[in-house]
């Protein structure tokens, strides 16, 4: 396991400060705000610490509201709403400072059986061990970009890209919450990037403000493991009014619909 995957995990294990309070860290060294990937992940993990364990995450919507502070811990307080025979809901407020940085809903689900049918995957495969040892594998998750050629060149693309990821080292924790919430960690890294492309090139890059907004997720299969490749498929239906609205998919490499996201990201130019 990579040094990066394994600090994450342990800042995943949130310290309990008293009933429905946790707090929790950040990546050593860390300098400029924090990762919305991260706060939501450990969000996940605050409120899944309240819940039953056979009732896993099956949906989240969070909203950003201020930079996170990497030289101070952020505390989780997580509010009970209901508790019903199926679903849980909680609502988790992230405070630095006396302030709150980001707030989430989330909602968990005992099993159930029903109706099925699922979107068709992109007619991809997971990259060969040789495509990935030419990558740069020095963080939490391997990535792997289907579009990266194209990227080269500064010059307006589709608003759509697919990524390949995988966590940088086997898990031993079969824990489905540290799964969810890892993949919730990752699903925040490319959204924001899938608006800007048809707009590459006629922008500076220094002149954007960019932030995520709100970010909302759905867990359609429980038990997905973040330590086998996932293929995220993301597109950006529009840019309006300074912000991005962007939209994905994750697919096992078999083919299952496992998860997907929506999110509007801020596009400022100044």
């Amino acid at each position: 396991m990579h040094e990066r995957l394994a600090e994450l995990i342990r800042l995943l294990d949130l310290e309990k400060i008293e009933e429905n309070i946790f707090r929790g860290y950040h990546p050593a060294g860390r300098t400029h705000r924090l990762y919305g990937g991260q706060i939501m992940a450990q969000s996940l993990i605050a409120a899944g610490r309240t819940v039953d364990s056979d009732r896993p995450v099956h949906s989240l919507h969070g909203y950003f509201m201020r930079p996170g502070d990497p030289k101070v811990p952020v505390v989780f307080n997580v509010e009970r709403i209901r508790d019903g025979r199926s679903f849980t809901t909680r609502r988790i407020v992230a405070v630095q400072h006396g302030k709150a940085i980001f707030s989430m809903d989330a909602s968990f689900q005992v099993i159930e059986q029903g109706l099925e049918h699922s979107a068709g995957m992109p007619a991809m495969k997971p990259p060969t061990p040789e495509q990935v040892a030419r990558l740069t594998n020095d963080d939490t998750f391997i990535t792997y970009l289907e579009e990266y050629k194209a990227k080269l060149d500064e010059k307006p693309m589709p608003a759509k890209q697919h990524h390949w990821f995988i966590t940088n080292g086997e898990l031993q924790a079969d824990d489905p919450l540290v799964h969810a919430a890892l993949l919730t960690f990752q699903s925040d890294d490319a959204l924001m990037s899938t608006s800007r492309m048809p707009h590459r090139g006629t922008f500076s890059r220094e002149r954007m403000q960019g932030a995520s907004l709100d970010h909302a997720m759905w867990f359609h299969q429980p038990g997905c493991r973040a330590d086998q490749w996932i293929l995220y498929q993301l597109d950006a239906p529009l840019a309006s009014g300074a912000r991005g609205y962007n939209r994905g998919l994750m697919f096992t490499a078999d083919g299952q619909l496992v998860a997907s996201t929506i999110q509007e990201s801020l596009m400022r130019l100044r």
